[in-house]
């Protein structure tokens, strides 16, 4: 936007402007002796001057701005420039005219080219205002909430361009309006998910107490299965519970880490060795690789142990028999890269833009049938940015998904 000094400091350099070649145009055409030509030069001033300051003091006080509507304004400054015309060539013409019929002539010819001018103004004036109407009701239907109001773009003017940005706002609120909807229902889901999955545990872990506090059972095998199933329901309760803490910590503005040189081979190979019997019991074959020269990498150890644990635990609770996963780790240019592939299920397309957000759940990706709460990839996808890395997946329907994440 112009500074009104700006403004002020064009108006006076387009008037000196004009005046300087009116003059140079009538010295050209006319060759005038130098007393003509300094007589001229002091009508043309006198005009200038007075044309100036009635602008001036039209712009200073806002005349045209006190009008109901913006054709008025216009109008208003169609009038105002009809009536210095009128001032300008009445002036000079009655101070050079010699023969009063001309002078007379000339005024009636003033009057109306200074009406056509204006009735013309006033027509095609209507072509801003009736483009700056319908901009004035899009945004009356957007604050009422129409956030599907569009308008036409016409042009290449200013008034285009604030169509165009009017265009792109309304998408924009259209976008978090619709992103919004989502992540509600979204709560309102895992609401859901985590209330039947906090149920069902504390349900079993509470039916096997009264059996053993009733006597209900006394055979020592037993007593021991329920208790097996008793510690196994309270570690499900125990990884909801810190995933639940997980997300906390991301949505509150990031995960604090405990960052210091480790080893990633050793990781990975703790991490291998704890998957392996989960693996043997489903028919997975799991194998890991880490080139040489990885090692030692700066990370939160516990908290990239997190995300293996999730990866690996996602990739072999998706293979089915026979099938395999791989863990493989390299140094790059810019630091060390882990992937974890699988030749399982894979994600589907409308889920794969998704597995990383926040409450969502798709129906493959991440099933309450397959274990979880739904959060583990996203709790991942913080962990590694967290660390200045990033974490991408790669997935096709039926062709196995590899998950790829770098540590700078």
């Amino acid at each position: 936007m112009r500074s009104p000094v700006t403004l002020v400091a064009r108006f006076v350099f387009g008037i000196l402007l004009i005046f300087l070649i009116s003059l140079a145009i009538f010295n050209m055409m006319m060759a005038p002796p130098l007393y003509e030509l300094g007589l001229m030069a002091l009508f043309l001033g006198i005009t200038a001057f007075v044309s100036a300051l009635a602008g001036y003091i039209a712009y200073r006080f806002g005349w045209l701005s006190l009008s109901p509507t913006l054709r008025w304004s216009l109008l208003g400054g169609y009038a105002l420039s009809s009536l210095l015309t009128f001032f300008n060539i009445w002036f000079s013409a009655q101070m050079m005219f010699a023969s009063q019929h001309d002078l007379l002539l000339a005024i009636v010819l003033l009057v109306f080219a200074s009406g056509m001018a204006m009735v013309l103004g006033y027509f095609l004036s209507s072509t801003i205002t009736d483009r700056v109407h319908q901009l004035k009701d899009a945004a009356e239907k957007l604050a009422e909430g129409d956030l599907k109001t569009r308008v036409a773009v016409q042009g290449r003017d200013e008034v285009s361009m604030l169509a165009h940005t009017f265009n792109q706002m309304a998408e924009q609120l259209e976008a978090v309006d619709a992103k919004q909807r989502e992540l509600e229902k979204l709560r309102t889901e895992l609401i859901a998910w985590v209330g039947h999955d906090l149920q069902t545990p504390l349900a079993s872990i509470r039916a096997i107490l009264e059996a053993l506090e009733d006597d209900l059972v006394e055979d020592p095998q037993t007593i021991k299965r329920y208790l097996n199933t008793a510690q196994r329901d309270v570690r499900s309760l125990s990884a909801l519970i810190d995933d639940l803490f997980q997300m906390a910590q991301l949505s509150a503005g990031g995960i604090p880490l405990d960052r210091a040189k480790s080893s990633l081979a050793d990781l990975i190979s703790d991490t291998l060795e704890s998957f392996s019997e989960l693996a043997a019991r489903q028919g997975v074959k799991l194998e890991g690789s880490v080139e040489a020269g990885v090692d030692p990498v700066s990370m939160d150890t516990q908290r990239i142990g997190r995300v293996l644990n999730n990866l690996i635990g996602n990739a072999i609770r998706h293979t089915p028999s026979q099938g395999e996963v791989k863990v493989h780790a390299r140094r790059t240019g810019a630091g060390v890269e882990v992937s974890v592939s699988d030749t399982g299920e894979g994600i589907r397309s409308e889920d794969l833009p998704h597995v990383f957000e926040s409450f969502y759940r798709g129906e493959k990706s991440r099933s309450r049938n397959t274990g979880g709460a739904g959060l583990g990839l996203a709790i991942s996808h913080g962990i590694v940015q967290a660390h200045g890395g990033e974490l991408y997946v790669e997935s096709a329907a039926g062709r196995g998904s590899r998950f790829t994440f770098n540590i700078p």
